[in-house]
């Protein structure tokens, strides 16, 4: 029978094996972690590695995500579908062992982690989705969404103010299914972290309402005895009504005898040389890669994940025969369908905007969609930074998680730009909800990482953003975004969305909610469409309503279509987003009463219009009109890529200025005059020929 030391040296071997295999990565704190990990996965871990999407599984996250070996050991072990020859090829293309974990990547990772506190973020995420989940469908006998997530941190994670941020929130809303193992082996890249990190981490987290648990005399559970580990765990589970933290005192690099307690194991390969003494002082007598029967055997999960997936399968299946109505509906939220009636209501209502048209201001019209789409969507879980009468993203139905109980379905996330967006990435990938969060465009710059992140993983988020312009006025420049739109729109994956008044927000909403993206797996070869984020820019000021005809309609779901022109004869086009949609119209027009003929453009999402058929957007943008003007008021260095050497773009080059709206849209000569002549200027200079 093999000791818990020994499965554990299993986890040690593999991870400096893999390390020095790739000559790349972070040996040290899957060597330090490699006994807690035993335990958490060996005792306590509820996962099936036959199903790594069982719906009940508990979920693991390596907010340190630079000790990856860790997870893909403990992956190899117990039984996923990840080979040998994954671990033997740690950090090369086309293998399923990247440098850090990614999510669809690899068979049971939950999350992509590697910015250092995030996944400590998605763990509160997690949290929160199987809080406000329970809430709704378990019922007196019937618990079928019941269970923990486990997450690692180290020094890094809490030295990253994001920690602060989702701690903080997690014991406020008393999260006591979380439990966060923190790994204090006092050594990061720079050294020993005495010089530059000397929090009272437990006194900390008392401070922020979480349940610390400590070994005796108040000092860290030694993270090399299994036993005290075990007890400390069962301790954290034994209650729910608070987080908790395990605070455990490891060694880095445990077992090497020239670098174990030195920064030298942190992020470089032992080397072989000391690979071999390594081995001898761990007793571990078998070659690289090589993991004898017996562990293996000890440590497959095999048997028991299927066994307890079966379990709750059973216990469903008397839940659905006492509840047959909320087992569809809950196994609907799980798989992401959206609801039959979806397409048919949700094009109803924007044909029914279209018909009325609302002047109101695109936040105003996103909140009314939230109105309409709220009641048909249960799966929508809101937030906003403290923001929500702003950004206006509480709708009529909208109930807090920490109030509403089984309703619950907004969280009030305080000024927490950075911990709301990354929260929303894990209550995403959790399943069973569509988050949306928000905040001022200005302060997306706060969120940008975890927004980075939602397109990386991808996860199905939602981020608002209000308040998109100079067009917000007297709050000045801090206030105003200008080169935001541009930042958010280079990220890879992301679905940036500026709608033009409230038909356009409402279409915003519905692809949003829609979108899918298509994954490709590290091989390269197998794909999977999985939900994606997207990014709604609205306004705080009134925008025109549009006349469009049926087909026009539809086609602001391609992301740029033709809104306006004055015959087919055109001159010129003018291509706009958001408020100066309203501009660009009244431009042309004016040219045309003159006798000059316009094409206007609206482009609510670039990403969209660039992603239909050539053919589609040649009709839109044709090749021979070179005489291109573009009006955003934001940065205007963005739009070259539509307009070319030949058009001009009028927008912001410089930061704003605290004033009324209309006296800065004209300080920065964002007019109808401006765009005039801008039009005049291109004719005159770009050919422009059919």
């Amino acid at each position: 029978m093999t000791t818990r030391r020994e499965r554990a040296n299993a986890i040690r071997a593999l991870a400096m094996d893999g390390v020095q295999a790739a000559n790349s990565g972070h040996p040290g704190m899957p060597m330090g972690m490699a006994d807690i990990a035993e335990v958490v996965w060996g005792d306590f871990l509820h996962h099936n590695p036959s199903n790594p999407h069982w719906p009940n599984r508990d979920r693991f996250v390596l907010s340190n995500g630079h000790g990856s070996m860790l997870q893909y050991a403990l992956l190899h072990l117990t039984g996923y579908d990840l080979g040998i020859e994954d671990l033997k090829n740690f950090r090369q293309l086309g293998f399923r062992t990247a440098g850090h974990p990614e999510f669809h990547h690899t068979p049971g990772i939950e999350t992509t982690t590697g910015p250092l506190g995030q996944g400590l973020a998605n763990a509160v995420g997690f949290a929160i989705a199987e809080e406000v989940l329970a809430a709704r469908f378990n019922r007196p006998g019937h618990d079928i969404v019941d269970h923990h997530t486990f997450v690692f941190v180290g020094d890094g994670c809490l030295m990253e103010g994001i920690s602060h941020e989702v701690s903080s929130l997690a014991g406020t809303l008393k999260l006591g299914k979380l439990v966060a193992i923190y790994d204090d082996n006092g050594i990061s890249i720079d050294g020993e972290v005495h010089d530059w990190f000397t929090d009272n981490t437990a006194e900390r987290f008392r401070a922020y309402g979480w349940n610390v648990v400590v070994g005796a005399d108040d000092k860290p559970v030694d993270g090399h005895d299994g036993e005290a580990i075990k007890k400390a765990i069962a301790s954290a589970t034994s209650q729910n009504e608070k987080p908790s933290l395990i605070i455990c005192k490891t060694v880095i690099g445990f077992g090497s005898p020239n670098k174990e307690g030195k920064e030298s194991s942190h992020g470089a390969a032992l080397g072989k040389d000391e690979i071999e003494l390594t081995r001898k002082q761990l007793g571990w007598n078998y070659g690289p890669f090589e993991i004898p029967d017996d562990i293996y055997k000890s440590w497959s999960a095999k048997e028991a994940g299927e066994k307890a997936e079966k379990a709750w399968n059973e216990k469903f299946d008397a839940y659905a025969k006492a509840f047959p109505e909320l087992a569809a509906e809950y196994k609907r939220r799980i798989s992401g369908e959206l609801p039959a009636n979806w397409a048919a209501d949700s094009d109803a209502y924007v044909a029914k905007l279209q018909k009325e048209g609302p002047v109101v201001a695109s936040r105003k019209a996103s909140q009314m969609t939230l109105d309409a789409f709220g009641p048909l969507l249960p799966e929508l879980l809101g937030g906003s930074a403290d923001l929500a009468p702003s950004n206006l993203t509480i709708w009529k139905g909208s109930k807090n998680i920490a109030t509403g109980g089984a309703e619950g379905n907004y969280v009030h996330y305080g000024v927490r730009e950075f911990g709301m967006s990354a929260i929303s990435n894990g209550i995403a990938l959790h399943g069973g909800f569509v988050p949306y969060d928000a905040t001022f465009l200005v302060f997306s710059d706060y969120a940008r990482n975890a927004v980075r992140m939602s397109c990386l993983i991808p996860a199905h988020v939602i981020h608002v953003y209000t308040h998109d312009s100079i067009g917000l006025g007297e709050d000045g420049p801090t206030h105003q975004p200008v080169e935001h739109l541009g930042s958010l729109r280079l990220i890879p994956n992301n679905r940036v969305w500026r709608p033009a008044d409230a038909v356009e927000s409402a279409v915003s909403w519905k692809k949003a909610i829609e979108r899918r993206a298509t994954v490709f797996d590290a091989s390269g070869k197998h794909s999977e469409e999985l939900g994606a984020p997207s990014c709604l820019i609205f306004s705080r000021q009134n925008l025109a309503h549009n006349p469009r005809t049926e087909q026009q309609v539809k086609d602001i779901e391609k992301g740029g279509y033709v809104l306006w022109q004055h015959s087919d004869d055109f001159k010129a086009i003018i291509i706009a987003t958001g408020s100066e949609v309203g501009l660009a119209v009244e431009a042309a027009q004016s040219l045309g009463q003159n006798g000059v003929s316009v094409r206007v453009v609206s482009m609510p999402c670039t990403e969209e219009f660039d992603a239909q058929s050539p053919e589609y957007r040649e009709g839109v943008l044709p090749s021979w009109c070179r005489a291109r003007v573009a009006v955003e008021a934001a940065s205007v260095d963005f739009w070259s890529k539509y307009i070319g050497l030949d058009g001009k773009a009028i927008g912001m080059t410089t930061f704003g200025a605290s004033a009324p709206i209309d006296k800065l849209y004209a300080h920065f000569g964002i007019t109808t005059t401006a765009v005039v002549d801008a039009v005049k200027s291109v004719i005159e200079s770009a050919p422009s020929k059919k």
